[in-house]
């Protein structure tokens, strides 16, 4: 945070060194000969407009050619640096190089806490894929319903956890020290959330991409929300609309494995278990790290640490649960915002980590602007007698509409609408940037996060399909 002021107030002393300022002269306008307007033509100038211009292309050209040189780098890793960077493309070549290793094999893992509403959509979704899954085993971490008996029934294997106090995590871990011993290369491991819908040609896609590089660690889900749920539900469905716009446009590069569905190789789990307590933060022989809120977001930058080379196919979507309720949302962002921060500051600054360091960045300096705009635009409706037009930002705010329509136009008629209206979207980025001020309020302060589990009935799900 003390970055991004840091940063800001550079930018607003060149701005201010560059001319004197220079007070408004609004000219007054007639629209239609009935509604006379103030406006002011007068643009910021060319000296402040390059230099903003400036700082954001290099900001661009630095976070991408950091990323192009770290993700050569570790595609290229020479056999010296396979220690460090066991899962490195290289590395993983030269190891299976001339061998047989069989055909692609897929183990679900599905944790479940009193899920017994929610599951059997989740293993519907299975049956139906092109290409099922090899075993499908869920997880029942200390359920008081009838999770195991709806699994059983459904065909699935049950495996119950033991004195498990350590939540979804602590599950997956005590799961994979059981199964990962008698993987194999070329055998995966997807894990999937019980409220999770996969689209039909997920694992088929999945199983393509792992049979054609033998050098790919993981391959990520791209997340729809569900139906319904009001305004609220619109908010987030176009916020996944976009980031599945981002990652396509990427060519399948992501920022995270999502903890709804992702398939990993199974040596890659291993590697990571092998590196807890070293390389990584976490206790040796854990795949997930039970401290971290987000295991997703940590265990996406511990196998890029390693040297792993992962994907998210456009094909591979899944439908996920949103939240209903302003609280529960609240509840949700705070725990990823928190995780994301501390999964960072346990990995410290590294080449890896320079894009996600960026991105909190980028999050912190928006938050400011987007206050200080709001700020700005009360003082001026409460100091000014008549309101003031400013064609040169109208213009600005036309492109940010467009940009807005056009990044969400996948989401439909509903989602095209809610962004044209920019103000609707404004208000929930502001609501996402008082999460974010809390969430490094709370970390500042030493205030532990928590992990809160939601129950789900499973009827939204039955309105999805």
């Amino acid at each position: 945070m003390l970055a991004v002021l840091a940063a800001a107030g550079i930018f607003a002393f060149v701005i201010a060194a560059s001319e004197p300022p220079r007070f408004w002269h609004p000219a007054e306008a007639t629209v239609a000969g009935i509604w006379t307007v103030l406006y002011d033509a007068q643009p910021p100038s060319t000296t402040v407009l390059l230099i903003a211009v400036a700082v954001a292309l290099l900001l661009v050209a630095a976070i991408t050619l950091t990323e192009r040189i770290v993700t050569n780098r570790y595609r290229r890793a020479d056999p010296s640096v396979a220690a460090t960077r066991p899962l490195s493309p290289r590395a993983l070549m030269e190891r299976t190089r001339g061998v047989f290793l069989g055909e692609v094999t897929v183990t679900v893992l599905i944790p479940a806490h009193n899920e017994e509403g929610s599951l059997p959509l989740a293993l519907d979704s299975l049956q139906r894929q092109t290409r099922r899954p090899d075993r499908v085993i869920v997880v029942a971490d200390n359920c008081t319903d009838d999770t195991a008996g709806v699994a059983l029934r459904a065909g699935a294997e049950v495996l119950e956890t033991v004195d498990n106090a350590l939540k979804k995590a602590g599950g997956l871990n005590q799961a994979l020290r059981l199964l990962l011993p008698g993987l194999g290369h070329n055998d995966t491991v997807m894990v999937m959330d019980a409220d999770t819908l996969l689209g039909e040609r997920f694992l088929e896609t999945a199983v393509r991409r792992f049979t054609d590089d033998r050098a790919l660690a993981a391959v990520g889900g791209l997340f729809h929300g569900e139906e319904g749920h009001g305004l609220i539900g619109q908010f987030q469905r176009d916020e996944y609309t976009r980031y599945q716009r981002q990652i396509e446009r990427r060519g399948g590069r992501l920022f995270v494995l999502t903890g709804t569905a992702s398939v990993f190789r199974a040596p890659a789990l291993a590697a990571v278990a092998e590196a807890r307590g070293r390389q990584l933060p976490g206790v040796p022989g854990d795949v997930y790290d039970t401290i971290a809120l987000t295991e997703d977001n940590e265990l996406t930058i511990a196998l890029k640490s390693l040297g792993a080379l992962m994907t998210s196919p456009r094909e591979c979507t899944v439908v996920t649960e949103l939240m209903p309720t302003w609280r529960m949302l609240w509840a949700q962002r705070l725990r990823w915002q928190r995780g994301a921060l501390e999964n960072l500051g346990a990995y410290g600054v590294t080449p890896v980590t320079v894009r996600y360091w960026a991105q909190q960045l980028g999050i912190a300096y928006s938050a400011i602007a987007l206050a200080s705009y709001f700020a700005l635009m009360l003082l001026m409706i409460l100091a000014m007698d008549s309101w003031v037009w400013f064609p040169f930002w109208l213009g600005i705010g036309a492109l940010f509409a467009f940009e807005r329509l056009v990044t969400v136009w996948r989401g439909g008629v509903r989602a095209r609408l809610l962004a044209v209206l920019i103000l609707p979207e404004l208000c929930y980025a502001c609501f996402l940037n008082v999460v974010f001020v809390k969430g490094v309020i709370d970390i500042t302060l030493g205030r532990q996060g928590a992990w809160k589990h939601v129950e789900h009935a499973g009827s939204s799900r039955a309105e999805a399909r």
